[in-house]
């Protein structure tokens, strides 16, 4: 099982081009989908609480499965396995872009990459924004009040990051105040 994790983790950190939000799918798919190690909504909730504790959202979430999976010695290999590939990566590629960074091709190859960290930090938005509010699916059939909620919490929050531009933390715990006293008044 340590090595299943560790070679999870590892493939996800060797993947994860463009930082946190652009592995959310590779963590989705990875940690629900491929080893169903997590529920959708568990997955969905270890985003939230990795994007609100310190550090990299895939160092939080290696280090939160490797200790639901296998206690604290799979915390640190899932840990290990997630930093290793971006590591070795990032010390190479500071290597070679301080040597070659005035080419031609080095330039186009990066204007080529980010396109494609765009697509994926978008679609993991979306896959969050769908499981936060419907479930998972964009379906409005079946929707109870906690969704429009959800919904409008979102809209609220959005606005307010986009005209006032404030600390996205103060939003957040914000949010999180007025959804749990709304939600504990909830049957």
């Amino acid at each position: 099982m340590l090595l299943k994790i560790f070679f999870s983790f590892l493939k996800i950190g060797l993947c994860s081009v463009g930082g946190g939000m652009a592995a959310m799918p590779l963590l989705q798919n990875e940690l629900v989908t491929v080893n169903g190690w997590l529920t959708a909504e568990e997955f969905t909730d270890l985003v939230t609480i990795a994007e609100i504790t310190p550090g990299p959202i895939a160092v939080n979430a290696a280090t939160f499965v490797g200790l639901k999976m296998v206690g604290f010695l799979g915390a640190i290999i899932a840990t290990i396995g997630v930093i290793t590939a971006p590591c070795t990566i990032v010390f190479l590629l500071t290597f070679a872009y301080s040597k070659y960074s005035n080419l031609s091709m080095v330039q186009g190859i990066l204007q080529g990459i980010r396109p494609a960290v765009v697509a994926l930090i978008t679609t993991a938005g979306m896959s969050i924004l769908t499981m936060a509010i419907w479930n998972g699916n964009f379906y409005l059939k079946g929707m109870d009040i906690r969704n429009y909620i959800a919904a409008l919490i979102f809209i609220v929050c959005f606005f307010i990051l986009r005209k006032f531009k404030p600390n996205p933390i103060y939003v957040i715990l914000g949010s999180g105040v007025i959804g749990g006293i709304i939600y504990s008044l909830l049957p």
